[in-house]
């Protein structure tokens, strides 16, 4: 579905972001992207869902293609009509509009008779909105407004869903039910491209992960195999204990132990 090429991104015309990035997403994954602050994981969703302009951003180099499209030249509210939403990091729901005024902007686009349906839909699956229809939105909880974000987006029948840190703020009994929601999303057949910081939750979820450090893709593979990956293990699974800032550290620590012993 999803098919990033060696993108490159340069920011206010001078800055280097995103060095060379190749990452795919196939019809009915759950792909996890994962990396420190500051690794490039967001400028690449921007870069996909046409958000570049707006702060200061061009893609210099390489593709971002849609069932072999070309997005890179396209305005937001085009890509959002191929079907590609995304939930931005610290959710940016209208705190001034109610749950459910939230909810019909997200089908704002749509032309069909299926709205209210949907609307219906969404309320059985998220609970808590039906009970907080007709609150303003700035009065709910962290996580409620998480899933207000994530339902927003499914009112405009996404195929692909990029969620920027979902479980950033939230408490531990929260994140493990926007993972369940991510999982109810998946296998209703909506692909999912997560980015996140809590790597052990990404990794849970996703049949493939990538991780991202300075603007590059530094390692990849099937989530099984990610999970089992003591470099992997010893510094995104928290187990980290040695002075080291990245990934790369890890590595480079352990190739020395196993050169000194």
């Amino acid at each position: 579905m999803l098919e990033v090429n060696n993108l490159e991104v340069v920011y206010h015309g001078v800055m280097l972001v995103l060095r060379g990035v190749s990452l795919r997403v196939e019809s009915g994954q759950i792909i996890a992207l994962m990396g420190p602050n500051g690794a490039g994981k967001t400028t690449l969703l921007r870069a996909i869902t046409g958000l570049l302009a707006m702060h200061e951003g061009r893609a210099t180099k390489g593709s971002v293609l849609w069932d072999n499209t070309p997005l890179t030249h396209l305005e937001p509210e085009v890509i959002v009509g191929r079907g590609l939403i995304q939930v931005m990091e610290g959710r940016r729901i209208f705190a001034d509009l109610t749950v459910e005024e939230n909810l019909l902007a997200g089908a704002y686009k749509r032309r069909d008779r299926e709205v209210n349906k949907d609307l219906e839909r969404f309320y059985d699956q998220f609970a808590v909105l039906r009970e907080r229809r007709h609150r303003e939105a700035g009065y709910l909880s962290g996580g409620e407004q998480q899933m207000l974000a994530i339902a927003r987006a499914l009112m405009s029948r996404p195929k692909l869903l990029l969620l920027d840190e979902p479980s950033l703020g939230l408490a531990p009994k929260i994140v493990a039910e926007v993972a369940r929601l991510i999982r109810e999303i998946n296998k209703s057949g909506v692909s999912v491209l997560l980015v996140e910081q809590n790597a052990s939750m990404a990794l849970s979820l996703a049949d493939y992960g990538y991780i991202m450090e300075n603007g590059k893709i530094v390692h990849d593979g099937a989530s099984a195999d990610l999970r089992a990956d003591k470099d992997i293990q010893e510094f995104y699974l928290g187990v980290a204990g040695h002075g080291q800032t990245s990934y790369r550290d890890v590595k480079l620590y352990r190739r020395r132990k196993r050169w000194l012993s």
